[in-house]
């Protein structure tokens, strides 16, 4: 059951970085150095955000704007605007009352949910609160398929059994990134925080290694899922897959090939491979490729403009993670409310500005034009104008 005691936002807090801020100073230094770390030298962490705001929107002027909404349909469902919380594991990290808090935030909000694998609270205590909410958005499960098939589909049999809308199953790490911080932090999950989706999985069987073989790739690697795992989930499951962690234009084919729902361009926040593209930069390469299938994106979305941009650069929904665990530990369900009521708002305030009364007028010619070389130089020279 949740906290019956409602907390307040913290004064001043009135951005997502403000959340951010402020979490830092809830978070103890291993929950902290867990949700706010990338991988390696977090070149891609900082990349992720950077990109976002190098794309410079081109307003239009006089525009008819009476009537506007920000709806958007998805997976044939009309949701109320396109954010979506991303999964996150071990929310009750961050706030007691974990993912079920995060979940009625959003139902609230009318946003959709990816509830992770590895959730801290179980996926139907999730779905049983709020899939009743005629209001709310996607409720979908993340799938890291497991070395054990058989458990894997009873995840799936849960899932659907429990009424959630979608699988989402996320292929971009097979292994863990080399996460700096929390080797720092000497991470370690704290007394009572478990995967509890994960309970009796038993360990993989461990292959004996022979001189000269890798721990990784003749140990761990050898039960990695490959796209014939993705075929044997198709066959194996009624509810539509989204794909997540794709960045590479031939993946997204293949996934189309397959004839999937979906596809979601994401490097993990950061996570896993550091040093791989901006998710920003590769949404219109995946766009391309892939035709009318639904591209979601997520990674360093801070702001309602950035919503914005990325369905001009051909996103159908965007996904947000850090932000709303920051509202999390700040506020419990009244924070993550409010991260995603500050999107929302600011992504009305960016179409009113742009001239857009819908997300479908929302396309590239949203974006200005800048150097193709180099997309900083536009916004540093129209500042350096000003100065």
């Amino acid at each position: 059951m949740i906290s019956p005691v409602v907390a307040q936002i913290p004064p001043g807090v009135v951005t997502l970085e403000d959340h951010a801020s402020h979490a830092h100073t809830v978070l103890d230094a291993n929950a902290w150095a867990y949700f706010s770390g990338g991988a390696g030298d977090e070149i891609t962490l900082r990349a992720n955000r950077c990109a976002w705001d190098a794309q410079l929107l081109q307003p239009r002027v006089l525009q008819a704007l009476a009537g506007g909404h920000t709806r958007t349909t998805l997976l044939g469902r009309t949701l109320a605007h396109p954010i979506l919380l991303a999964p996150v594991a071990y929310q009750r990290m961050a706030h007691p009352d974990g993912e079920l808090a995060s979940a009625y935030a959003a139902a609230a909000l009318g946003a959709g949910m990816v509830l992770s694998t590895q959730s801290s609270i179980a996926l139907e205590t999730i779905a049983a609160a709020v899939i009743p909410e005629s209001a709310r958005g996607l409720l979908c499960f993340q799938l890291y398929l497991q070395h054990d098939r058989g458990f894997s589909l009873d995840l799936v049999r849960r899932a659907e059994q429990a009424g959630y809308d979608a699988l989402v199953l996320t292929v971009d790490a097979p292994t863990n990134g080399a996460r700096d911080r929390e080797r720092r932090a000497n991470f370690r999950l704290p007394p009572g925080v478990s995967a509890v989706n994960l309970a009796g999985l038993a360990a993989a069987p461990a292959p004996a290694l022979q001189p000269g073989q890798s721990a990784l790739f003749d140990g761990l690697l050898a039960h990695a899922p490959t796209w014939d795992d993705v075929a044997w989930l198709q066959a194996h499951t009624r509810l539509p897959i989204l794909l997540k962690g794709i960045l590479h234009p031939d993946d997204a084919r293949q996934a189309a090939a397959l004839g999937l729902a979906g596809v979601i361009v994401s490097n993990h926040g950061g996570r896993t491979l550091d040093t791989t593209p901006a998710t920003a930069a590769v949404l219109p390469r995946i766009k391309q490729a892939v035709g009318d299938m639904p591209v979601l994106v997520d990674g360093g979305i801070r702001r309602g403009t950035d919503v914005l941009k990325a369905m001009a650069l051909g996103a159908s929904a965007v996904l947000v993670g850090r932000p709303y665990v920051y509202g999390l530990a700040n506020a419990g369900a009244v924070g993550v409310a409010h991260v995603l009521r500050l999107l929302r708002d600011e992504l009305e305030i960016a179409m009113a500005l742009c001239g857009c009364a819908t997300l479908a007028q929302a396309g590239p010619a949203l974006l200005f034009a800048q150097n193709p070389g180099n997309s900083t130089i536009g916004i540093a020279n129209a500042t350096d104008s000003y100065l």
